[in-house]
Order: structure tokens, then C-alpha cells, then sequence
């Protein structure tokens, strides 16, 4: 129960940059940049990016065949923009999104720890 609990709020904090492929209004507001120039195509299709890190967590939840590679998918994602973030001086216009993933990071810990530990004989 718990560990789909963990890929559950996973997927949920994917959901909202997500839902941007949809809404491409959302990207101004989530990341200030307005549309017609190549960084808001690049942030539209990061979004795209997102679903289907929401859909593997998702479809983690129901099979646990996939589940390593779905850790392996959303650690990258969110240890990805958290070290890019550092590196880029932490811009306070995302420290919003670094807050999220750093707190996802425990719930990530657990579900590739649980993906990744030994199996009994």
C-alpha cells in the first residue's frame, strides 16, 4: 500500500508541469516564459516529457515489472533538474519545482529501494 502510495505522488508532481502539453498557457505561469520563441516550444515539449514520466509511474503502480525502469525514469528527471538547478545558480523563479523535487525524493528512495532490493531465495 505504501509503495503505491509512493508512486502515486510520484506521478503527481509530474502531473502539473504535465498538464502543460495541454495547456500551454501554464508555461508562462509555471515557468515565466511567453510563447512564440523556440525556449516555450522546448518547455511545450518538456511537457510532453512529463506524461510520460506520469504514465510510467502510473502503470508502476499496476505492474511491477516496470517498476525499475519507472525508478530509473523519474530519478532522472528529478535528480536531473535538481543538480541543473544548482548548477545554474538556483534561479528563485524554480525554486518552487526544486522544493517538490527534493521532497519527492523520499518517496523515489523508497520505491527504487523496493524495486531494487535483493529477492529472498
Amino acid at each position: 500500500m505504501l509503495e503505491r502510495l509512493a508512486w502515486l505522488l510520484l506521478a503527481a508532481i509530474h502531473a502539473l508541469p504535465a498538464l502543460a502539453l495541454l495547456r500551454p498557457a501554464m508555461i508562462t505561469r509555471l515557468y515565466g516564459v511567453v510563447p512564440g520563441g523556440s525556449g516555450f516550444l522546448l518547455l511545450h515539449h518538456r511537457a510532453a516529457l512529463f506524461l510520460v514520466v506520469v504514465v510510467i509511474c502510473c502503470w508502476a503502480i499496476a505492474d511491477p515489472a516496470v517498476r525499475r525502469l519507472a525508478a530509473v525514469a523519474t530519478a532522472i528527471s528529478m535528480v536531473g533538474f535538481l543538480v541543473l538547478y544548482a548548477q545554474g545558480g538556483r534561479p528563485p523563479a524554480l525554486r518552487t519545482i526544486a522544493i517538490a523535487d527534493l521532497i519527492g525524493l523520499l518517496p523515489l528512495g523508497l520505491v527504487a529501494w523496493l524495486a531494487y532490493r535483493p529477492v529472498p531465495a
